[in-house]
């Protein structure tokens, strides 16, 4: 019997003669530049081990992005792999709607309430970050309305926030260059100013902007009506918006905000959590808050499924229970995939590797060299900034002239990606940013590899630049 690969590699009547033609003719991709639509020329990966990828002319790269956040434990883990095929020969799947369950479900919502802060002791299994964030918001919603105030259904989002790919979760991003031809819900959400403070950039200190940024937030409260607000949705730090981070001391001052107005606080960290910032859950330990809701996903699984997950605070919880309408008592949310038992079983694999592994004790290691070694870069005349957190650092591009995401700004930093994509380092390339966030195995010697790599992307396209060809 053929194998899969060589059954993929024989021409069929109709059939494109590659996976790259085959792509551009069939693939609407996320995020996909529309304008190109059918004429792109994709890299294919067709092979992945530890911290590098192979495409399929057999190139090597180191993957600086981590699949998109989430490759955290690393590629070909076969720990992972033997759970995933294990739990499918045993029972794939059934429904989880209703008093149905699985028992990897219940033992990852079991594991997940350990590890989680506070009383966040009930879970909500989604399938992705979009639909656990989604769910989040219906669920604030719902804890009010069903308690006799409807009209409290507003939510607070910021500038800069990416908080998924949905129709909410996208009215909910803050992301400017985003919002193209779509719609987007206006009516209950609202947009306070992009929380970022660069000491190396900023002309205020790290109390000024924080004052001002508390200000703001009490005046936007002060204008809708605490009355009427259900939900503040924050990341910890803003990721895809460019990782940005917050003044010291925002995060708890923001949750003392939304205390004083009965507003509940959901923290998104579905990027910054599992391992990212070095804890499982960054949001009390590093900043402070013991959140009414957590939001992950990515990490959750190392990739290596899909699936997210809503951690509810036990006096949300009961709330819900307690004031169920006795007419609708039903909690209408979900998912055909929640809780997916094959899922939910490699997130059980996954915890206990990292915790075998101390992966998060070693993201707390290398997480300040990643970033010293990173701003370096810092020296060179096309970099505006370097900024990070950890495993999730952001070097922003600029031509020295005007700073932000202008058309020349973004050119550069295609070049810079570019260059580093022929070198064998994979970056993301948003806007005029190259974004990192490397599988959390990473060691201090390929991290001197990416430093390399990007300082010699960024010596020829300051070249460029200065020849005029960009």
């Amino acid at each position: 019997m053929d194998t899969l690969a060589e059954i993929l590699s024989q021409p069929e009547p109709g059939r494109a003669t590659s996976a790259s033609e085959a792509d551009a003719r069939h693939v609407l991709h996320p995020w996909a530049d529309l304008s190109g639509l059918g004429e792109q020329d994709p890299l294919i990966i067709s092979r992945a081990k530890g911290v590098r990828v192979q495409d399929s002319a057999g190139k090597e790269y180191l993957d600086a992005i981590g699949g998109m956040w989430c490759m955290t434990l690393g590629y070909g883990r076969e720990e992972l792999a033997d759970a995933m095929a294990a739990q499918a020969r045993r029972m794939a799947y059934y429904t989880p709607f209703g008093d149905v369950a699985s028992e990897p479900a219940a033992r990852l919502a079991e594991r997940l309430s350990q590890l989680a802060p506070g009383d966040l002791n009930r879970v909500h299994f989604t399938t992705c970050g979009s639909t656990a964030v989604e769910s989040a918001i219906r669920i604030a919603q719902y804890h009010f309305s069903a308690q006799g105030q409807p009209e409290r259904r507003h939510v607070l989002s910021r500038v800069n926030a990416y908080h998924g790919g949905t129709y909410l979760t996208q009215s909910l991003s803050g992301k400017e260059a985003d919002r193209t031809h779509f719609q987007y819900e206006s009516g209950f959400v609202h947009h306070l100013s992009s929380p970022e403070h660069d000491p190396d950039r900023s002309a205020l200190s790290a109390a000024e902007r924080l004052a001002e940024l508390l200000a703001e937030m009490e005046a936007e409260i002060a204008r809708i009506g605490p009355e009427k607000i259900a939900c503040f949705i924050a990341e910890p730090i803003l990721a895809s918006g460019g990782v940005l981070t917050p003044p010291e001391g925002y995060q708890e001052a923001t949750f003392d905000l939304c205390r004083k107005h009965g507003i509940l606080y959901i923290s998104d960290e579905v990027v910054t959590g599992f391992g990212r910032l070095g804890h499982f859950f960054a949001s009390e330990i590093r900043f402070g808050i013991q959140p009414d809701m957590i939001i992950t996903a990515k990490g959750l699984t190392s990739g290596y499924q899909p699936l997210g997950a809503v951690l509810i605070s036990d006096r949300i919880a009961d709330a819900l229970a307690d004031s169920a309408p006795k007419d609708k008592p039903v909690f209408s949310n979900g998912f055909t995939y929640s809780g997916h038992p094959v899922a939910c079983a490699v997130a059980l694999a996954n915890i206990e590797t990292m915790e075998r592994e101390d992966i998060c004790g070693h993201v707390r290691d290398v997480g300040p060299y990643f970033l010293e070694r990173l701003r370096e870069l810092r020296s060179s005349p096309i970099v505006y900034t370097v900024r990070g957190d950890h495993l999730m650092a952001c070097v922003e591009c600029w031509t020295g002239e005007e700073a932000g995401p202008n058309a020349a700004n973004m050119a550069l930093a295609q070049k810079v990606d570019a260059h580093c994509q022929e070198a064998g380092l994979l970056v993301r390339p948003y806007e005029n940013l190259c974004i990192l966030s490397p599988p959390l195995i990473i060691g201090r010697q390929d991290i001197d590899r990416i430093v390399t790599i990007l300082s010699g992307a960024l010596q020829r396209a300051a070249a460029e630049l200065e020849a005029g060809t960009i």
